[in-house]
């Protein structure tokens, strides 16, 4: 959905909102560097046709593949890494996941863009219903239509940040699945409190809606149990206040990968990524946002590296699960560095 083609109702809701100025969503810190048009388009050149070696893996990632029935089984309180900030959670015996990505590229193009290091370890037409579906922002690596066309039969929520759920109903999905929230809001549905909190970000999905709609982290609680998935953002103090109002956290899905010198107002560099965890008062630090898709210029495993040395440095509790192995929320154990059979 455009500017132009906004409603005056839908218009009216974004005005109240204190992230929506002169017809865009901006952060609530105002961005310390910002490239010009030309060293943009110069780093997408690089980005897309002038990689590094080893941005992509040399040898097969090991994916844990599942099932319906294996699902249905599982014990609450489970956490399924999918793939890159793709999770499935199983809270009182319903499922949710984050930000569906099941698509071969993360792109508008089926022919160009970053392509899958690995198959999705369950396929969308094998997944069990859907109680919810929490959508972090609009960018293709987070937001695929084709899995929101193929899930929206099978899913009851669709909880989003202002303006991604109008993105939904402009495709098809029942405005009645649709919650859209700004910072601070919250809704519950069946027990779970879900709060949209701030993140520092952008959105977009073209060249001419560049933040028309808004970007969000988000606490997720159910009665005994507290998680924080950061979606995708820079640093910024806004983890401590989350930490303090709504922490401490069992679990934090914390972005960790495709970050870049370049761009270091919207993405975090590990030593950050650990030190946001500390702000947010979490337990066990769950890294997502890699190992799926080539979005950077470092190597393809160095978010792993970096964010594994940190935690023992730090003494911070790391979950690091292969791509479709169970994680069990309430006591997440350490787990092996799979990573390393795709490096040798």
């Amino acid at each position: 959905m455009t500017a132009n083609s906004l409603t005056t109702e839908t218009e009216s809701a974004y005005a109240a909102s204190p992230q929506y100025r002169d017809g865009k969503f901006r952060n609530a810190v105002v961005a310390t560097s910002q490239a010009s048009l030309g060293k943009s388009l110069a780093l997408a050149w690089k980005v897309l046709f002038d990689k590094p070696a080893h941005t992509t893996p040399a040898h097969a990632i090991p994916v844990q593949t599942l099932s319906r029935e294996q699902l249905q089984v599982a014990p609450d309180r489970t956490l399924f890494r999918l793939g890159h900030s793709t999770v499935l959670l199983k809270l009182d015996g319903a499922f949710w996941l984050t930000d569906p990505v099941f698509s071969e590229r993360a792109s508008p193009f089926k022919w160009l863009g970053p392509r899958r290091f690995h198959a999705p370890p369950i396929s969308l037409a094998d997944l069990p219903p859907i109680k919810g579906v929490i959508l972090s922002h609009d960018h293709y690596d987070h937001l695929d239509r084709a899995a929101i066309d193929a899930l929206a039969s099978k899913v009851e929520h669709f909880i989003t940040p202002l303006g991604v759920g109008d993105t939904l109903i402009s495709w098809g999905v029942d405005p009645a699945k649709v919650r859209q929230l700004d910072w601070w809001q919250s809704t519950h549905i069946e027990g779970l409190q879900l709060v949209a909190t701030p993140a520092q970000h952008f959105s977009g999905r073209s060249l001419s809606d560049g933040n028309q709609t808004l970007w969000a982290s988000w606490v997720i609680l159910a009665p005994d149990l507290r998680l924080f998935f950061s979606g995708d953002s820079g640093y910024f103090d806004g983890f401590k206040r989350i930490g303090q109002q709504y922490g401490p956290f069992d679990v934090t899905l914390m972005e960790t990968g495709a970050y870049d010198k370049n761009w270091p107002d919207v993405h975090m560099q590990p030593e950050q990524t650990l030190q946001a965890h500390l702000d947010l008062r979490g337990r066990c630090l769950l890294p997502v946002h890699n190992g799926t898709f080539d979005l950077a210029m470092h190597v393809w495993h160095e978010p792993f590296d970096r964010i594994h040395a940190l935690a023992a440095e730090r003494g911070v509790q790391l979950a690091t699960p292969r791509i479709g192995q169970a994680v069990d929320l309430m006591r997440p154990k350490a787990l092996e560095r799979w990573w390393l059979q795709a490096v040798v």
